[in-house]
Parts: C-alpha cells; structure tokens; sequence
C-alpha cells in the first residue's frame, strides 16, 4: 500500500463499528447493501471508494528534516554557549576590530553536538511502512457478478472476497462460505495454530482471537477456499486500528534524557546568574567592561560541560555494540540505559516465552502413556514409558499410532542448510506429528514409499477430523486423525497391545479421561484410527465408520529452555516477568507455572476482564490471556503510572502499539514481523528471552559508566568556574582564558569521559534492584566530594596563580625574544612596529625611550600573565586526570581499583597529556590557547599541588567507607 498523508482522507467517512460476527449474514448483506452471489456494482463500489477511502493505512505527517535539525539547538545550555559565541565575537569587534578566534571554536562545538542528535534522530521511525508492506498487493472479489482481479487499495465495503489458500487477506471481513477454510493469524492474535474458519453466528461478546466467521486484513490463508463479504477496509480495519494506536503514541524521554534535560535546566539557570555576578564584580572593581565581560563568558564557558552531549551519544553507542555481539539489537541509542532501570518485563508467549513449534510431549497407546523428549520440530527424542526408555518400533500401537500421524499428513520438515534449524511447511500440527514418527526411526520419505497413499478426503472443520487412504502390505487402509471425541463415536473396535476388540463404553471413558487430564494441562490432543478399505467407496460415509481406534497423541508449543532461568536471573535483579498472550487461558497458565512466572493458584486473567480490574490488581496479576491490542495497550499504561519501568516483548502485529508505548519494546529478530521491528527499539537477533537479561545487565552497566562520566565532567566544570568566581571576588585577572576553558572541556576531559564508558562491570548488578526512574544522577556522596575536592583545588589553583602573576620574577630583559608577540596578542596589533607607531601617534610627548620602555612593561606583564595561566592550565589539567581515576568509583581508593585495570583509561590519560604538551612546544597552538613552556621549577610547584589534592579525597573516601561499613 502507498503511504498516503492524513489530509487527503480528511473528507471520507469511516465505517461505523458493527458486531458482524454476532450477525447472519443475511444481515451483514443487508446493512453493507449488497449481494453475495453479484457483488457491488462497478458504479457502486467507485461511489463507495469516494465515501470511505481507499483500503490503505494512513499515516502521521513526519517533520521536515530542517526542523529535525533546527530542534537540536533547542536546550537552555546550547542557548548559552551560542550567546556566548556571539557575545565574544561582538565585544572582539568593539575593542579590537576583529572577531577572535573564540567565538568559531565555540559555534563549531555546538554545530557538532547538532549534528550528532540530527544523525541519530534520523533513524525514522518506519512502523507505519511496514505495515503497508505487510497488507495485500491484489486480491479477487466478485463485481457485477464477475470474478475479478484489483488492486488491494480499491477494495471497498460491500465487496464479495475470494480466498484461496496462500492468500493474503486484503480486509477484515464476514465469511458466506468456508471449505476446510484456515488462516493464520498468529501475528495478529497472539494464537500459534490456524484457525478453522466458518460462517456460523457468534455471541456478541466472542473476543478477536475466537471470532471464526471472520477474516482479518493482514493474515494469510493457509488451507481450503471461501468467500466473505469485506465489512472494514483500510484504519478501520484491525489492523489499521493498530497502525492508528501505533501512530498516537508519543515518543518518551528516557529516564537519563529527562534527568539531563532537568539538569540542563538547573545548570543554565546557575550559569546565567554566575555570569552575570563575575561581570559586575569585575566592572564594579574598576576592570575595563569588554573584559568584564569577556570574563562572564569565559565563565559560561567553563561552567558548561560542551562534550557531554558527544560523550554520552559514544558510550550509548559502545553499549550497542556491545549489545549486538550478544544478539541484542538497538535501534534507538538512549533506550540502552533505559533497559538498566527496567523493573517489568510483558511478554507475549507465542514464540518468545515458548518456541512456536508444536512439539509431542505425550502418546496414548495401547493403554499406556508415553513421554516423548525433545523440543520444536528438530527430530531428536526419546521414548519413556515410566521414565524408561523404550523402542517405539517395538510396541505395535505405539509405531501404528506414530505411523498414522506421519502418513495421514500435508505437512514437511525441512533444516535450513545455514542455521541448521528445522521448520514445518503447512500446519503446525501435522508438522510436529512428522517430528514424533521420526524421532521413532520412521523416516518419512521411506515410510511414503512403503505405504504410498492412494487417495485423500481432507479435513473440514465441521467433521474436525482428515483420512487418507494407503496401500498397506497389499491391502487398501484407511487412517484418520481428528478430534478424539469426535473419533470415539466412529469407532467399533480398539487395538489393544496389537490385538483388536469391540471398544466398550469404558474404553471411550477412560481414553476421554485421559484425554482431559492432558487438556488440563495445557496439552492439545489428537485421535487416530484406522479401518481396512478394500472394496470401500472413497467417500466420507464409506470411509469413516466402523473404526478402530488406536491412540493419541499430545502436544503443546513448548517454554524454551533457557526462559526458565532467565527468569530467575530477573527475579534475582528485582524485575517482574508477565506474560501477555492472546492464546486461551489454560494454556497460558500451564506455560506460566512451567516457567515459574506464577505459582499454582495466583491469578490471571482473560482481557475481557482488564476494563473491570484496578490498576493495583493489574500490576499484581502476571498472567493475561486472550488480551488484544488495546488491552496491552491498558496493560503497559497501568504499570507505568504506577512507577514501573515496561518492557514489551513481542513478535507480531498485534504486539507493535504495546511496543511502541513501552519505555523498551523488545521484538523477535527471528520469528517477528517487519511491523513489531519497526515498533520496537530493540530486537533479539536470536528470539532468546534470556537475551534480554543480558540486554538489562548491559543498561544497568552503561548506566553506571554513563553516571561516572557525568560526575566527571561535572566536577571539573564545577572546579573550573569555583576558580574564576573566586578570582572575580578578590580581585585578580581570570586565571584561565575561554579557549583554555574549551580546551579542557573537550580535549583534556573528553578523551577520559569515554573511557569511563569502557569501565569495567560491577559484578553484582544483577543481584540489586532496578533503579527507581527518579534516582538522581548525582548522589549525596558525589555532590560531598565535588564541593570538598573543588575548594581544595580552587584554593591551591588560586594561591599558584596569585604567585606567579604578582611575585616579581622577571626582569624586562629576562622576557625571552621568542615571546615578544605576547603583546600583539593583546593589543590587537600584526607586529611591534605597528604597536609602537599607535604609542607614538597617541602619546607625541612620549620619547622614543619612553615608548621602548613602555612596550618593555606592557611585555612583561603580558608575559607574567601568560606564564601564570600557563601554569594554572598544566595544573588544572593533571588535576582532571586525577579526577578521572577518582570518578571510577565514590567509595573505593584508586590504588586498589588500580591505574591499569580500565586499559582504555590509561591510552586516554596518556593521550591527553601528550596533546596539551603539544601545545606547549607548538609555537602556533601556543599563541591561539594563551600558553608558554614551562621550566622545571614551575614543576615543583604544580606536581605538589597535584598530591594534595588528591591524598584529600582519598582522605574522604576512607571516610565513606567507614560510614558505609566497608
């Protein structure tokens, strides 16, 4: 179907919602005017084309990608760091002429930050897409009593629609006729087998999963043939009705987007006013106003940490990364550390909890109860008869009923040559039948070629039972499968240990017995039979009567393997596990206490009950079965207003507005359709719930790193603006300038920010609970340490800078000549002459001596100055390498973490100090970041103040460690 936009189907009119399947359809005829042997007419179906539409999903208007961008820059700190761009530029021209060099490095900063959101938001969101991928191209009807060929999207209401097996069925519509009719609609429903379909009436409160006289827009035709008069077409149908809930849902902030976005907020506000104060501080002492100014927006600068947008879109991504080499797959980045506070999983079952492979557990035979082992369709098993191994070829009813089951059969096996896995062309069922008779050593090509079959009566859904004929040793045999009920009432005889009898009324109670025991416990059953057919018509009443009856077999699609202690693993990490099915209620209880997501006699409910619960019982319930869209719709809202973190798995259609409005929908790589994908912001590449327990322990670990960096970048920032706030109250030159500041933010820090990212585990983070979705990113011990670390540094930082700007240690001629453009750098000027040709201009009394010993004094307090910031910057810097290593853990010294446990922590360290070194011996990054070499006293000075400040933490963290017990 083509997308079409909502304002070209503003005018149509929908279809009103009608119960049709509680409906004859004689009425259905008579409300949708039309006829079920002529059809619409072609005039008629071109009027109702105009009234309703065309028979296509819409969907939403998506933004322009220039307003995608332009929202990148809406956040209270970029707004400042752009005020600060254009306030340096303006007041660069004022005072010298020229723009300067900060204001470019600042607008490049904040271009790249837009540009990475604007990459990553990109990524659109395609659920409506594929669910036009996934509707009918064409389909057959009947119009002026023809049968025609058309095109999916013009089908209208009224049209009289042609099945056949393997179509897609293109609307919702009400069956007139069903021969041996069976459609799969598991990606709708949630139900693993196809649905015998029928035209009879149904109650009016009969749920989705149940309604057998309809078919439904969007799921496949797997036997027989019918027509149906099409009753909803295009958003109207059931599945556009998912693609509209799909398509309401807003985008959710994550829970680290909202704590950044508060934090954000929090920040700007402090920052504007911090600024604010440093001008007027410095204006009211008597500095030039441009420079006090200047001073604000240097402070701006410091304050806002530039790379953590950067740094934090990295790390997520690392997680991905990582995610994906153990087969979780995220499409969206910030969902990852969503997965971490995840404290509710919803699972559907069909194919996520269980394999959606039919598999034989236990046979009826002979009077006995076999167990079968083995999952899916994969042919490998054994036979225990009381936990013993038996050979089935052996025992003459057991083989005879296996037997009947593998020959009186549509279905194949195949292994898939790549993933070595084995699937079921045709039903289900039948599918898993072959698996049980080859598990026994009956090959099926063999067994086909010794008993080849000579003729067939299909199954029909009102006989609920299949026989095909086959020549047996000479002799013409019929075998039937089908509902055991119905089976009993046709049999005369029964084989008992290979010996046949007249089959007595205790016989049927005891089979029926049986038979329920089995259903009780989830498990669907067969009946098999046989009779001779020499010189029997191939006819339904010749064929099918005066059976012997045989045995049953037993099957259920089974929980995976791994799911049961995946789900310990959640319960051990505080996470609850509910299973959201559209399957019937016994089935979904017996999977559920196998699995150990309830415990006999918890409740569950049907999703005809959800409207009647409370939120409270809804989140107290882990059970819900026979639930449709809207129902894990309410079921998902009900946890999160209730404070819970959701996570949605799920593999088809009907999963995808459940998924979409989770804080993590989960779909199946595997088994999953385009649609639930394209929902969902994770995928399991392998279909393994127990995946997602890895995908939780990888959020919760991402988180933390994600938090260490935070508190990293933070706490240098709040050092770096301590530092000029304190120079503004008492009265001396900023100590560093805003390129400085830059430099600091996102070279010297960011190289260590994202190797805290790469930081090691905690091994216990699957043995805490989920994180509460209001925990604050910077804890009570952080804020201690980053107010106690950033007086100490400011305090030591500020004494340095107060030494070197006003000790006397320099003479003028001691300035070495290399230096002399110090003054350029400030003046505004290209070169000394030029400097001294403005003295000369201004000042005409001035001698030429004077002026020369002017430029001397200007050159040497510009130089002490440059010395000065040169050595507070070198000082600064090594004062965040610390800090780095200090950020690894709040509690734990950085000797007994270790310097080389995080490798990546290391080569950052290393490479920032090698590249601000750079600086220092490049003339020309010099000259733009305000710096000079240092000397080796100037070491003396800076690498005590480096000890102290990090003995004084370490001090702290002996304090919290006692506090803490440790």
């Amino acid at each position: 179907m083509e997308t079409q936009e909502m304002t070209e189907v503003a005018e149509v009119q929908d279809i009103p919602e009608t119960e049709w399947w509680a409906m004859h359809v004689s009425e259905v005829e008579a409300i949708l005017e039309t006829s079920v042997s002529t059809g619409l007419s072609v005039a008629e179906a071109q009027s109702r084309l105009e009234k309703y539409g065309p028979n296509e999903l819409t969907a939403k208007e998506k933004r322009p990608r220039w307003k995608v961008f332009l929202d990148q820059f809406k956040d209270v700190l970029i707004y400042i760091l752009i005020l600060s761009a254009i306030a340096s530029a303006v007041l660069n021209l004022i005072d010298k002429g020229t723009l300067g060099d900060d204001w470019i490095v600042i607008a490049v900063i904040v271009i790249l930050n837009a540009i990475i959101g604007y990459v990553q938001e990109g990524k659109a969101d395609s659920a409506i897409e594929a669910l036009m991928n996934f509707a009918a191209p064409e389909a057959q009807i009947i119009r002026d009593g023809k049968e025609i060929t058309v095109k999916a999207r013009d089908i209208v209401p009224g049209d009289i629609l042609l099945i056949h097996e393997g179509d897609m069925i293109a609307a919702d519509a009400r069956i007139i006729e069903a021969s041996n009719l069976k459609c799969e609609e598991a990606a709708l429903t949630g139900e693993s087998v196809p649905v015998n379909k029928t035209p009879e009436i149904l109650e009016p409160d009969t749920p989705l999963a149940e309604r057998k006289n309809l078919v439904f827009a969007s799921t496949l035709c797997t036997y027989g043939r019918g027509k149906a008069i099409v009753t909803q077409t295009g958003m109207t149908t059931e599945v556009g009705k998912i693609a509209g809930m799909i398509s309401g849902v807003e985008e959710k902030l994550t829970p680290l987007q909202q704590n950044l976005e508060k934090f954000g907020s929090f920040l700007g506000k402090i920052i504007l006013i911090i600024c604010a104060l440093v001008s007027v501080i410095y204006i009211l002492q008597g500095e030039y106003w441009v420079d006090s100014i200047m001073s604000g927006v240097a402070l701006a600068v410091a304050a806002i940490p530039e790379g953590l947008p950067a740094v934090v879109t990295t790390c997520l991504a690392i997680g991905v990364t990582r995610m994906s080499n153990r087969n979780a797959i995220i499409k969206k980045l910030h969902s990852v550390e969503t997965l971490g506070c995840t404290s509710v999983i919803c699972s559907d079952k069909t194919g996520t909890l269980t394999k959606n492979e039919m598999t034989v557990r236990s046979i009826w035979a002979g009077e006995k109860v076999y167990d079968v082992t083995g999952s899916g369709y994969e042919p490998k098993g054994e036979f225990l008869l009381n936990e013993s191994k038996v050979d089935p070829l052996s025992i003459l009813d057991l083989e005879l009923t296996l037997r009947i089951g593998l020959l009186c059969n549509n279905a194949r096996l195949n292994q898939n040559e790549q993933n070595k896995k084995w699937n079921t062309f045709g039903d289900p069922t039948e599918g898993c039948l072959i698996t049980s008779a080859w598990k026994a050593g009956l090959d099926p090509e063999e067994t086909a070629k010794k008993y080849p079959r000579i003729d067939e009566i299909p199954f029909d859904s009102s006989r609920k039972r299949m026989t095909t004929i086959h020549e047996v040793n000479g002799k013409k045999m019929a075998y039937i499968k089908g509902a055991t009920e119905i089976l009993l009432d046709l049999c005369d005889n029964i084989q008992i240990n290979g010996q046949i009898r007249p089959i007595t009324e205790n016989d049927k109670k005891a089979i029926m017995k049986a038979y329920e025991e089995k259903a009780s416990q989830a498990l669907r059953g067969l009946g098999f039979a046989y009779r001779e057919a020499d010189g029997i018509e191939h006819t339904i009443e010749e064929m099918e009567q005066h059976l012997t009856f045989v045995g049953m077999q037993f099957m259920i699609d089974p929980p995976r393997e791994e799911v049961k202690q995946a789900i310990k693993e959640c319960r051990q990490a505080g996470i609850g596990v509910k299973m959201i099915t559209g399957d019937n209620l016994i089935t979904a209880v017996a999977i559920a206490e196998e699995l150990g997501i309830i415990n006999p006699g918890d409740p569950a409910y049907q999703g005809k009950n959800i409207p009647d619960l409370t939120e409270e019982e809804i989140v107290n319930c882990n059970v819900f079965a026979r639930v449709s869209p809207e129902h894990k719709m309410d079921i998902v809202s009900a946890l999160q207003n209730n404070g819970h973190v959701a996570a949605m798995t799920g593999d088809g259609v009907n999963d995808a507005p459940a998924l979409k409005n989770a804080h993590v929908g989960v779909a199946m790589g595997i088994t999953g359709t385009d649609v639930s994908k394209e929902a969902a912001v994770m995928v399991l590449a392998d279909d393994n719930f127990a995946t997602i327990v890895h995908a939780v322990e990888e959020g919760r670990g991402i988180y933390d790193n994600i938090k260490k960096f935070i508190q990293y970048l933070l706490s240098s920032n709040i050092m770096e603006v301590l530092v000029l706030l304190f120079a503004s109250i008492i009265g001396i030159p900023p100590p560093l300038v805003a390129t400085q500041l830059l430099w600091i933010n996102l070279v010297t820090d960011g190289a260590p920010a994202l190797a805290l990212g790469f930081d090691p585990y905690d091994p216990t983070l699957m043995k805490q609970k989920p994180r509460p979705l209001n925990e604050p990113l910077l804890t009570k011990n952080f804020i201690i340490t980053m107010v106690y670390r950033g007086v100490i540094l400011t305090i030591l930082i500020l004494g340095l800078f107060v030494i070197y700007d006003t000790v006397p240690f320099f003479e003028p001629n001691a300035v070495p000549a290399a230096h002399e453009s110090l003054v350029i750098n400030y003046e505004g000027f290209t070169d000394k002459n030029a400097w001294l040709t403005y003295i000369g201009n201004e000042f005409p009394e001035f001698t030429p001596v004077q002026i020369e010993a002017e430029y001397q004094k200007e050159l040497l307090e510009n130089y002490i100055k440059w010395y000065a910031r040169s050595v507070t910057f070198l000082t600064m810097m090594f004062a965040e390498m610390a800090n780095a290593y200090n950020c690894r853990s709040e509690y734990q010294s950085i000797f007994k973490i270790g310097l080389f446990t995080n490798k990546f922590m290391l080569y950052s360290v290393v490479a920032s100090i090698l590249l601000t070194f750079l600086l220092y011996f490049w003339r020309g990054l010099g000259n733009i970041f305000s710096v000079i070499p240092l000397s080796l006293i100037d070491w003396m000075w800076i690498i005590p103040t480096i000890v102290v400040t990090i003995g004084a933490v370490e001090l702290l963290k002996i304090y919290f460690r006692k506090k803490m017990g440790l």
